[in-house]
């Protein structure tokens, strides 16, 4: 039987066929996984996953065709699946089990995917690099002694080396795209709404989004049909059935795609001439394309963590040992409280509850967060505009490849400029996806470098298509990280 490393959508049709076996899929992803446990890409496995994957091959011994039969997934680990390990990063759940599953967790498995673990995550989500985990870091697979973006940085590295074929994140201001751009591999950001947040540990709620990692456009596409739909336990959830596919190069012609001029200052060489390159590989193909003007995007920085810093203060205020986390004892309730959540988050989370119980405090609410919803109103104006004039904008992903491990910790502002390129689109709700899109070369290491398109809200769908016209013109492709 088949085991090595290769696509979903070519794994599922080796179950499908009996060339293979989800429970020899499963053996192969846990034998990657412990030969690459120097990553630090997986924290923890799934007990059941044996048992799921014996229950897969049933299903397809009794006829059943299922779109990811077998497919070994790996889950960011602020994703709740039943009796596994949801830490979030931190050392406040580091014991915590899940009780449930997330939405997407009962829709993968109902497709036939094998949960195998979970990734390493910056705790809460809140970081740029992965290193704020209690689990320590996760090295980028191109460079041990660089970062791999974060706050999924184990979820894109697990994929990236070749793990497995398929990881979930979340996307609260760059968190897919960033790290899918350090490591060489596919991250879509979906149109807020159209994945279902039921069963995600929440960071920002109006901003946060799960979307996948991939090697392939197919297997983008494969996926997000899975995972996408009207969910009901989620408020937020938009009933819009999902319609992925892959498109081909003659759809690149008469594409009117626009550069966001904000974009081009303070990229290194290689990313400019990565979006340069590809562009012109646009142009060649047929598509128009032209500089667009977004000029409240200055802003979108500090706007973002106006209103993240606030939300997360919020829904973090549950953990205080006394339903949720690890409680540390005290002479009384509120001694408990201060004592469990001093010990139980790190300096990073600490930082950001603070900043956003400030902005929300009484006198400076209106002068802050309230402040920061209108800004965001005016950034998301500024994009309908410009998609009045074009069908897709695009950028750098990051404005830089992936840097040294340690590098930006000790300053915090220079860590959450990191995000220029993605916060926007977060704070617009639309679906935007980072495609690698070449190297960069610094200290004789070829580092990867992303480009990410944006498109029109509930526009998800033009972005699969995309990468499949851009793969078919051999302008984007996937090389294996070594692990």
């Amino acid at each position: 039987m088949s085991v090595q490393p290769s696509t979903a959508a070519a794994l599922a049709r080796a179950v499908q066929s009996g060339a293979s076996s989800p429970q020899a899929l499963l053996e192969a992803a846990l034998a990657r996984i412990r030969m690459a446990r120097s990553l630090n890409a997986v924290v923890s496995l799934n007990a059941g996953a044996e048992a799921a994957a014996m229950w897969v091959a049933e299903r397809v011994a009794e006829g059943e065709t299922l779109p990811l039969a077998g497919v070994p997934i790996v889950l960011k680990d602020n994703i709740n699946a039943r009796g596994t390990l949801t830490t979030c990063g931190s050392r406040m759940l580091a014991n915590y089990i899940s009780p449930y599953d997330a939405t997407v967790v009962e829709r993968l498995t109902a497709a036939g995917a094998v949960i195998v673990g979970k990734a390493n995550m910056d705790e809460f989500a809140m970081g740029s690099s992965t290193e704020t985990s209690a689990h320590g870091p996760t090295l980028n697979p191109w460079d041990r002694s660089r970062v791999p973006g974060g706050s999924s940085g184990g979820s894109a590295a697990a994929v990236a080396a070749g793990l497995v074929p398929l990881s979930l994140g979340s996307d609260t201001g760059g968190s897919v795209r960033q790290p899918a751009a350090l490591t060489g591999v596919y991250g879509l950001k979906p149109t807020y709404g159209r994945v279902s947040r039921y069963g995600l540990v929440a960071y920002a709620s109006s901003l946060d989004q799960i979307g996948p990692f991939a090697r392939s456009a197919a297997d983008l596409a494969l996926v997000m049909n899975v995972l996408a739909g009207h969910d009901p336990r989620d408020a937020t959830s938009l009933d819009v059935p999902p319609a992925f596919r892959v498109g081909s190069p003659d759809e690149l012609r008469g594409l009117r795609v626009g550069v966001i001029r904000e974009s081009l200052e303070g990229n290194t060489p290689g990313v400019e001439a990565a979006l340069e390159a590809l562009l012109a590989a646009l142009r060649g193909a047929g598509a128009e394309v032209r500089e667009v003007s977004l000029p409240h995007l200055r802003h979108a920085v500090a706007t973002y963590y106006l209103i993240a810093m606030p939300e997360a203060s919020s829904n973090l205020a549950r953990y205080d040992g006394m339903v949720y986390g690890e409680r540390v004892p005290a002479e009384d309730v509120s001694g408990s409280m201060t004592a469990t959540r001093e010990r139980g988050f790190g300096h990073e989370v600490k930082r950001r509850i603070l900043i956003g119980t400030y902005a929300l405090s009484s006198g400076y609410y209106d002068a802050y967060y309230s402040k920061a919803m209108r800004v965001r109103r005016l950034i998301a104006d500024d994009f309908g505009r410009a998609f009045g004039d074009v069908d897709l904008l695009v950028s750098p992903t990051s404005p830089f490849p992936a840097f040294r491990l340690g590098e930006k910790m000790g300053d915090p502002l220079a860590m959450y400029a990191a995000d220029v390129d993605t916060v926007a689109v977060n704070l617009a709700g639309l679906p935007a996806l980072s495609v690698p899109a070449g190297f960069e070369t610094v200290g004789g290491v070829r580092l990867p470098v992303g480009v990410q398109f944006i498109a029109p809200a509930l526009g998800d769908e033009r972005l699969t298509a995309l990468a499949g016209a851009l793969e078919g013109i051999g302008v984007v492709r996937v090389e294996p990280a070594r692990a």
